[in-house]
Protein backbone atom coordinates (compact mmCIF):
# COMPACT_ATOMS: atom_id res chain seq x y z
CA UNK A 1 0.00 0.00 0.00
CA UNK A 2 3.04 2.31 1.21
CA UNK A 3 4.19 1.51 -2.47
CA UNK A 4 1.13 2.43 -4.49
CA UNK A 5 0.44 5.66 -2.22
CA UNK A 6 4.42 7.00 -2.95
CA UNK A 7 3.76 5.79 -6.60
CA UNK A 8 1.17 7.84 -7.48
CA UNK A 9 2.57 11.11 -5.37
CA UNK A 10 5.66 10.50 -7.50
CA UNK A 11 3.62 10.60 -10.50
CA UNK A 12 1.74 13.09 -10.17
CA UNK A 13 4.33 15.38 -9.16
CA UNK A 14 6.13 14.56 -12.33
CA UNK A 15 2.63 15.14 -14.48
CA UNK A 16 3.13 18.30 -13.07
CA UNK A 17 6.45 19.37 -13.21
CA UNK A 18 6.05 18.57 -17.44
CA UNK A 19 3.24 21.44 -17.07
CA UNK A 20 5.26 23.33 -15.60
CA UNK A 21 7.47 23.44 -18.30
CA UNK A 22 4.95 23.34 -21.18
CA UNK A 23 3.05 26.12 -19.63
CA UNK A 24 6.29 28.39 -19.64
CA UNK A 25 7.31 27.13 -23.09
CA UNK A 26 3.67 27.82 -24.63
CA UNK A 27 3.34 31.58 -22.54
CA UNK A 28 6.83 32.75 -24.52
CA UNK A 29 5.90 31.01 -28.07
CA UNK A 30 2.43 33.21 -27.02
CA UNK A 31 4.52 36.06 -25.87
CA UNK A 32 6.71 36.10 -28.88
CA UNK A 33 3.91 35.46 -31.24
CA UNK A 34 4.49 32.22 -32.99
CA UNK A 35 1.50 30.61 -31.41
CA UNK A 36 -2.08 32.70 -31.72
CA UNK A 37 -4.37 32.24 -28.86
CA UNK A 38 -7.25 33.18 -31.71
CA UNK A 39 -6.76 29.42 -32.32
CA UNK A 40 -9.26 27.50 -29.78
CA UNK A 41 -6.55 24.50 -29.57
CA UNK A 42 -4.10 26.77 -28.50
CA UNK A 43 -6.16 28.87 -26.33
CA UNK A 44 -7.44 25.68 -24.94
CA UNK A 45 -4.34 24.53 -24.08
CA UNK A 46 -2.68 27.70 -22.66
CA UNK A 47 -6.19 28.21 -20.98
CA UNK A 48 -5.66 24.59 -19.41
CA UNK A 49 -2.12 25.07 -18.29
CA UNK A 50 -2.25 28.42 -16.77
CA UNK A 51 -5.43 27.41 -14.81
CA UNK A 52 -3.37 24.46 -12.87
CA UNK A 53 0.13 26.44 -12.67
CA UNK A 54 -1.33 29.51 -11.92
CA UNK A 55 -2.27 28.99 -8.18
CA UNK A 56 0.91 27.68 -7.37
CA UNK A 57 3.14 30.18 -9.02
CA UNK A 58 1.52 33.36 -8.38
CA UNK A 59 2.07 32.20 -4.58
CA UNK A 60 5.92 32.52 -5.80
CA UNK A 61 5.54 35.18 -7.60
CA UNK A 62 4.46 37.10 -4.57
CA UNK A 63 7.98 36.26 -3.07
CA UNK A 64 10.28 36.22 -5.44
CA UNK A 65 10.83 39.48 -7.58
CA UNK A 66 11.35 39.32 -11.54
CA UNK A 67 14.63 40.70 -12.84
CA UNK A 68 14.07 42.77 -15.82
CA UNK A 69 10.81 41.70 -16.92
CA UNK A 70 11.88 37.86 -16.46
CA UNK A 71 9.67 35.91 -14.72
CA UNK A 72 12.31 33.09 -12.67
CA UNK A 73 8.86 31.69 -10.57
CA UNK A 74 8.57 28.52 -12.83
CA UNK A 75 12.54 27.90 -12.37
CA UNK A 76 11.89 28.58 -8.27
CA UNK A 77 8.67 25.92 -8.79
CA UNK A 78 10.21 23.39 -10.46
CA UNK A 79 13.50 23.47 -7.79
CA UNK A 80 10.56 22.92 -5.39
CA UNK A 81 9.22 19.85 -7.51
CA UNK A 82 12.77 18.36 -7.50
CA UNK A 83 12.87 19.00 -3.58
CA UNK A 84 9.63 17.50 -2.28
CA UNK A 85 10.17 14.11 -4.75
CA UNK A 86 13.73 14.00 -2.98
CA UNK A 87 12.05 13.88 0.06
CA UNK A 88 9.62 11.75 -0.90
CA UNK A 89 11.66 9.07 -2.18
CA UNK A 90 13.92 9.41 1.51
CA UNK A 91 10.72 8.69 3.26
CA UNK A 92 9.61 6.10 0.96
CA UNK A 93 13.00 4.28 1.01
CA UNK A 94 13.14 4.83 5.51
CA UNK A 95 9.66 3.83 5.60
CA UNK A 96 10.14 0.50 3.38
CA UNK A 97 13.94 -0.10 4.37
CA UNK A 98 14.11 1.53 7.80
CA UNK A 99 16.53 3.79 8.45
CA UNK A 100 17.00 7.40 7.38
CA UNK A 101 19.62 8.45 5.53
CA UNK A 102 20.40 12.18 4.88
CA UNK A 103 18.13 14.37 2.71
CA UNK A 104 21.26 15.89 0.69
CA UNK A 105 24.51 13.62 0.03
Amino acid sequence: MVTIIYQLLDQILNLYWWAVILAAVMSNLIAFGVLDTRNRLVWTIADFLYRITEPALRRIRNVVPSFSGIDLSPLVLLLLIWVLRNVLARVYQAVVFGGLQPLFY
